[in-house]
């Protein structure tokens, strides 16, 4: 079953593994069932049979609740090192964000929360969210769509709009070319972190643009405050509540509505 591991959520016809292992699909349905439980046991994912036209089998990544945990510990631990405050209330993030380990581990969550979704496309906006969002991308098997800061000549025409990012209220512009999106499709949006949720809506308002639904966000890391967000319906695996830069203290907590 390497061929559906290294797959992630394709869609493969029953009759090809029949066909490439000379197995009848009593057999192959058997064979399925002992790599669910051990797919389980690992807490890696699943395999996922549809049934009827255009049906088939696909492994569909995961991670296990146990793990998830530590997951989180793990980032928190990380996170706590109050030699990472900026100031403005801001985390030195970027070594934790483009961590392999980390990217992967948080993608298999988003993969198992949002595979259910039957979206066309992962987006994200530059650039920290852009390595959680590119393996949360591959292993849901969907494109992924990058929206940039400032429009860049090499993607063509490119619609634009301002929007109202942080706590502040500070104007910002965003842009995504005219051919990333299909008008009708639908969405969900990876980021690394939400303070007031202003980006997020940003993302979403401009493929509004495109009739692009959003139909899952994800993010990293959520700050506490300010407690009314820009968006709603999203998912946080951390959340910041509160960096006292005068004393050195970064507060943190496991998001346990996952």
């Amino acid at each position: 079953m390497d061929e559906l591991m290294s797959n992630p959520s394709k869609l493969f016809e029953s009759k090809h593994f029949c066909s490439k292992y000379d197995i009848a699909k009593s057999s192959l349905s058997e064979d399925i069932k002992l790599i669910n439980e051990l797919l389980h046991d690992n807490g890696s994912g699943c395999i996922e049979s549809i049934q009827g036209v255009g049906g088939g089998i696909r492994y569909i990544p995961g991670i296990s609740r146990e793990r998830i945990k530590e997951l989180q510990n793990e980032l928190m631990e990380a996170l706590s090192d109050p030699s990472r405050m900026l100031g403005g209330k801001y985390l030195y993030t970027s070594d934790i964000m483009f961590d392999g380990h980390f990217a992967s581990n948080m993608a298999r969550f988003f993969t198992q929360k949002f595979s259910s979704l039957d979206a066309d496309y992962v987006v994200t906006v530059e650039t920290k969210g852009i390595p959680i969002a590119a393996q949360t991308a591959y292993m849901l098997g969907l494109p992924l769509v990058v929206i940039r800061r400032e429009a860049k000549y090499s993607e063509g025409s490119t619609v634009s709009i301002n929007y109202f990012s942080g706590t502040n209220e500070r104007i910002q512009k965003m842009s995504i070319a005219k051919r990333a999106v299909a008008p009708g499709s639908k969405a969900i949006i990876i980021d690394d972190f939400m303070r007031g949720g202003g980006s997020l809506k940003g993302i979403k308002d401009i493929l509004g643009e495109f009739d692009v639904e959003t139909v899952g966000i994800g993010v990293a890391l959520e700050s506490r405050f300010p407690e009314k967000k820009k968006v709603s319906n999203y998912c946080s695996i951390i959340i910041i509540e509160e960096i006292d830069e005068e004393n050195k203290i970064i507060k943190l907590s496991a998001n346990n509505d996952l």
